[in-house]
């Protein structure tokens, strides 16, 4: 599955094209490696997301095409959340 479309289905953020937007500033890395938003993704890939306010860092645990919103958060598990407050 490509990046843009697990950040979209997993919920971590809340449009697709936001997550590519994301993709092509540099702001996500798959790996340690800043990836496009067609970059495929597979479980036990670690993700970062810088924002603004801080970074997220999560780990791929599974992958589906559709998820309710309350299994969503199945999908990844995070390992750091550090806001800038």
């Amino acid at each position: 599955m490509r990046i843009d479309k697990f950040l979209k289905v997993s919920r971590i953020l809340k449009r697709r094209t936001l997550a590519q937007e994301a993709c092509d500033k540099g702001k996500v890395s798959v790996n340690g490696r800043p990836v496009k938003s067609g970059h495929q993704i597979k479980p036990g890939d670690t993700v970062e997301i810088s924002y603004v306010s801080g970074r997220l860092k999560f780990k791929i645990n599974e992958i589906k095409e559709t998820v309710k919103k309350d299994e969503a958060s199945s999908l990844y598990e995070i390992l750091t959340d550090e806001n800038e407050n």
